[in-house]
């Protein structure tokens, strides 16, 4: 059986259009909880967060509906960022915990996703079941056995202690300025309140949800705005979150920004030079740039590489026993700290190197020179494939030739929407152009 609502992270799409629909929300919250209670015992908990999308509301109460009526008891967290779901659903001895999200998507998009109660996110196979369950006829739970719901207050400020616990004893931001972009998304409470404890003068962007504003022209994929604020205030520093808080970009004092990969290039260094870094690897994607692979076999250090997603990163560093990976996106991985991608929390970790050494932040976020890499999206059309288009076929073979020995190619359908990924990396940079741009002409047609 292969995967038909679940892509990379959840099930994900404009919300009320299959399948983020609430009918469809309900079918998956009953069969999630007829997944988890599969004892029949009454004792079985789910949290729920979620981001400041309009839809949030729809979506958590079509999915309690479809849990209680499983005999799952619900714990509702209200808005919070994705990796204090995770948190969360351990510490609180929760079975399952979802985030209602569609991170770094537009606000008229909307996704759920699950963590197990490990706070990992679920394997391939549970999420299979679950979509077996969807199709199948779901049993209700016995009158007597219905599930109950109840409101967390105090969700936001369980994650803020554990947050600021990552941070050496005693460490304070005191003397730092510091912009927080929040996207308009989960972390527009937290993350300024977590700063502003740390001692951090703070200055906020993107704390203004209103249901429809959520990564719009702020968060990680728009870093301008934040990147503006840094230069008008002076600040030291710029941390810019995604819509759930589970990304997050650099920008130094000049404005410049720093992505996943410089930010994992610099904790890998100074983790290994601490010996914390498990197994001298770092594990990353395929789409994080071959500079810092260089950097990485420079140090002496290994990178390893998975597909393209979060959840396959943390995979490969359970298995390998390794503690740090992450994407060029921002997701970094810390499983010293959290079970899944932490924006703040590392934006954290950035403060602290800055503390520990004394350096402006512009000095830590060009750990590596990048290869110069491009990458274009197309969108298409909802049940079309423009990638089995023969003449898609013939120019990306063309591609590859022309890249032998040069660079190298890679292309891929987004696994959370309907777009074609034209990535390429190549020390020439007019020949870089031309692979993608031919690439993408090709695919718009057949898209």
């Amino acid at each position: 059986m292969t995967r038909k609502l679940f892509g990379t992270d959840g099930v994900r799409g404009t919300a009320n259009t299959y399948p983020m629909t609430a009918d469809m929300a309900l079918k998956i919250g009953a069969a999630a909880g007829r997944y988890f209670r599969n004892d029949g015992s009454n004792g079985h908990r789910v949290v729920i967060g979620k981001d400041t999308r309009l839809s949030g509301y729809m979506f958590e109460n079509a999915l309690t509906a479809g849990l209680t009526s499983t005999g799952m008891n619900v714990l509702l967290l209200g808005p919070v960022p994705t990796p204090a779901v995770g948190l969360l659903t351990t510490s609180m001895r929760a079975d399952v915990g979802i985030m209602i999200s569609a991170s770094h998507n537009p606000h008229h998009d909307n996704g759920i996703k699950f963590f197990g109660p490990d706070g990992f996110k679920l394997s391939d196979e549970a999420e299979m079941e679950i979509e077996r369950l969807i199709a199948s006829d779901i049993e209700p739970a016995k009158a007597e056995n219905i599930g109950r719901a109840k409101r967390i207050d105090d969700g936001r400020f369980r994650y803020a202690e554990r947050v600021k616990s990552t941070l050496p004893s005693g460490m304070r931001l005191d003397g730092l300025k510091v912009v927080i972009d929040c996207a308009n998304g989960a972390a527009y409470r937290a993350a300024p309140e977590i700063l502003w404890e740390l001692g951090a003068t703070v200055v906020t962007v993107g704390t203004d949800p209103n249901g429809f504003n959520i990564n719009e022209n702020c968060g990680s994929t728009y870093t301008d705005t934040a990147a503006a604020a840094v230069v008008a205030h002076g600040a030291d520093v710029g941390i810019c979150l995604d819509g759930d808080a589970d990304r997050v970009m650099i920008i130094d004092e000049t404005g410049a920004v720093a992505d996943g990969d410089q930010i994992m290039a610099l904790l890998a260094t100074q983790w290994a030079d601490a010996g914390r870094l498990t197994g001298g690897t770092l594990v990353a994607t395929v789409m994080s740039n071959l500079g810092l692979e260089r950097h990485m076999d420079a140090k002496g250090l290994r990178l390893e590489r998975t597909g393209v997603g979060d959840r396959y990163v943390v995979e490969a560093m359970r298995q390998g026993g390794f503690n740090l990976g992450g994407e060029q996106s921002g997701h970094i991985v810390m499983t010293d700290y959290a079970t899944t991608g932490d924006g703040l929390l590392a934006g954290l970790q950035f403060l602290c190197a800055m503390i520990e050494t004394g350096r402006k932040a512009s000095a830590l976020t060009q750990q590596f020179d990048t290869v110069p890499q491009l990458l274009k999206n197309v969108r298409y059309a909802v049940g079309s494939d423009p990638l089995s288009a023969d003449t898609v076929k013939t120019s990306i073979a063309d591609a590859e030739t022309k890249l032998q020995g040069k660079g190298r190619l890679l292309i891929r359908k987004s696994g959370t929407e309907p777009l074609v990924r034209v990535m390429a990396e190549c020390e020439d940079p007019d020949l870089l152009v031309q692979v993608v741009d031919g690439i993408v002409a090709e695919v718009e047609a057949a898209a």
